[in-house]
């Protein structure tokens, strides 16, 4: 039996393997938990939320350049440890003060400090008010927003928000789907038609309406979204495990454990989960696609993450205004991320559906 799955997953894979969209979806989602994990270290602005606001540069397109000079707060900031920076990111020690030109002198840096197109003041900083290297020059690859900040670095950090989101939701999708559905799929009965009727009802309420009604009765907030969007999409999850269960208990390994009195609870987790997971497996990277897109739509509305906290439906939110005006990129390069990662999900979920041969399977 052992050497059977076995040889089944491995046929299973080399069949996932053949299917290129399927590779695409299955990169493209790695890259994007490399990306989610180390984000404070890859990305250009590595303070606390990529929030490192510079409103003289606030609006600027793609590929703009500019020179600042860093002065020192006037509050020590401590050394960050490298768990604390790869969870929270390091605050900044500096201000970053954008300037047009400067002029070294033995113990002072005159600047012309820029404060707008055309406009500049001429400002004097003591070296010791300044960094060692005290003069940078930052290319903002995919622009800034309206309070001048780094549009790609938001986006890099943004990838944690999303694939969290997806994630607790699959997690909390599963266990309440697997459970239920198990349950009405195995006793039948009038167990079935309590939670057919549970199922129905939940069905009836629109997802998003359910969603607000849950983020309201929580508040507003970053785990307060994973919670929401989790209970709503387990009714899918539900129906799919008890159709599957259903099926599986009529089968003679079933039957063989009723006959040798192993308990309701040991035949349904330790022999029909694992025939039926293939399935499930498919509804799940469908639902964390489907997780992505809710979490953006409610953040865009405002009920989902919370601001300083980079979601790239909040970057949407911020921005959407620029894309009738100069610079729709601010807008568009968190919609270009939902719908890559969505497209990666779902396409990992098509080709797990052709590799498990789910039709044919049970």
């Amino acid at each position: 039996m052992n050497h059977q799955s076995i040889s089944f997953q491995q046929a299973a894979w080399k069949r996932l393997r053949k299917n290129k969209g399927a590779v695409f979806g299955l990169v493209v989602i790695c890259l994007a938990l490399l990306v989610a994990v180390f984000a404070y270290f890859i990305a250009p602005d590595p303070s606390p939320y990529a929030n490192r606001i510079i409103l003289e540069i606030g609006g600027s397109k793609p590929g703009y350049s500019q020179t600042f000079i860093k002065v020192k707060k006037e509050l020590d900031v401590p050394e960050t440890g490298f768990f604390k920076r790869l969870m929270y990111g390091r605050e900044d020690r500096y201000y970053h003060v954008p300037i047009n030109s400067y002029t070294e002198l033995q113990d002072s840096i005159v600047v012309q400090k820029f404060i707008d197109e055309g406009v500049s003041e001429r400002q004097a900083y003591h070296r010791k008010d300044l960094a060692e290297e005290p003069i940078t020059r930052q290319t903002f690859y995919v622009g800034t927003d309206k309070y001048g900040r780094d549009i790609l670095s938001r986006l890099i950090v943004g990838t944690r928000v999303s694939l969290s989101v997806g994630m607790i939701t699959v997690i909390i999708s599963l266990s309440i789907g697997l459970a239920l559905g198990s349950l009405a799929g195995y006793f039948r009965g009038r167990t079935d038609n309590f939670v057919m009727w549970f199922i129905n009802v939940i069905w009836s309420i629109p997802t998003l309406l359910l969603v607000f009604a849950i983020t309201l009765a929580l508040g507003k907030g970053f785990w307060q979204v994973f919670i929401a969007v989790g209970l709503t999409m387990w009714v899918s999850v539900a129906r799919l495990v008890r159709g599957q269960v259903l099926a599986a208990r009529e089968l003679e390994y079933v039957e063989a454990t009723r006959a040798l009195g192993y308990s309701h609870m040991r035949t349904i987790v330790k022999h029909i989960w694992p025939n039926i997971m293939g399935p499930v497996m498919v509804i799940a990277a469908s639902n964390f696609a489907s997780a992505i897109v809710i979490e953006a739509g409610l953040s865009f509305l405002g009920v989902g993450v919370q601001p300083p906290q980079p979601s790239w439906g909040l970057m949407i939110k911020e921005n959407y205004n620029f894309i009738i005006t100069q610079n729709p990129m601010l807008a568009l390069a968190p919609g270009f991320a939902i719908m890559l990662l969505v497209l990666a999900f779902n396409l990992l979920g098509n080709g797990l559906r052709d590799a498990l041969n789910v039709r044919g399977r049970i």
